[in-house]
């Protein structure tokens, strides 16, 4: 397990002064990037070897969103990694134990200059100690699209600098802000969020938010799928909300 603690900060929370959804997840992704750099497979031994851990899906689930300047811990918890798969979980909790927030995510590990995925090395299973797996109501990392909803088309969106990382793609995060903005309503107060990374989004692409609205069980949900100019999923978002 790695964690870090820190103080919920005003530019990370909403008018209400909660802290957003987008912050969890860069909160979420700085927690494994901090246990990356502690080494032994750091970014740099990475990049030189032209791999990169590449995201294929998150799943979030929201207790409580903390509020500007409680003190929380983030952590995170490698709990397989086999061929070139990794799963790894996250948390926030508060100072007292309790747990705001829960999420389950699956990455690959892929040789860019190769195109093809890399095989998971020494140094790699030296710097993520498994552990048992947190637990949590997990589900299917493939988002089905649903047929029977409302369905409505949100602006299209240029991809610019800042969405980047450092892998020059889309960042993860970024996927899903872009989800959030598509939507009409953007003050919804999301419990459940998944995600389904298709393919990698560049500098200069143009995605196409179609968004399906079901209602199911005094819950609603809104999954959103990013599209590229060939009609194609580049994202699929499932926000759910009560």
């Amino acid at each position: 397990m790695y964690t870090f603690d820190s103080r919920i900060r005003y530019s990370e929370v909403d008018k209400d002064a909660y802290l957003t959804i987008e912050s969890l997840i860069d909160y979420f992704q700085d927690c494994s990037t901090f246990q990356t750099q502690d080494g032994p497979a750091t970014m740099e031994y990475l990049k030189e070897r032209h791999i990169a851990w590449v995201l294929n899906s998150w799943q979030i689930i929201i207790n409580r969103y903390p509020r500007l300047c409680e003190e929380v811990t983030i952590g995170t918890i490698p709990y397989d990694l086999k061929g070139f798969f990794g799963h790894r979980n996250f948390f926030m909790d508060t100072k007292t134990g309790e747990r705001l927030a829960v999420a389950n995510s699956v990455w690959t590990l892929f040789d860019f200059e190769k195109g093809i995925p890399a095989r998971i090395t020494p140094e790699i299973e030296q710097a993520y100690p498994l552990e048992e797996r947190l637990p949590m109501d997990y589900g299917d990392r493939k988002i089905v699209i649903p047929s029977e909803a409302e369905v409505m088309e949100g602006e299209e969106i240029l991809v610019r600098s800042h969405h980047l990382d450092t892998n020059n793609h889309v960042n993860n995060g970024q996927y899903i802000r872009m989800a959030i903005e598509s939507l009409p309503d953007k003050t919804i107060k999301i419990t459940a969020l998944r995600a389904e990374y298709k393919r990698q989004a560049l500098l200069g692409d143009t995605l196409f938010p179609e968004i399906r609205k079901v209602s199911k069980n005094g819950a609603m949900t809104y999954t959103i799928n990013l599209k590229d100019d060939k009609n194609s999923p580049v994202c699929i978002v499932e926000l759910t909300t009560q």
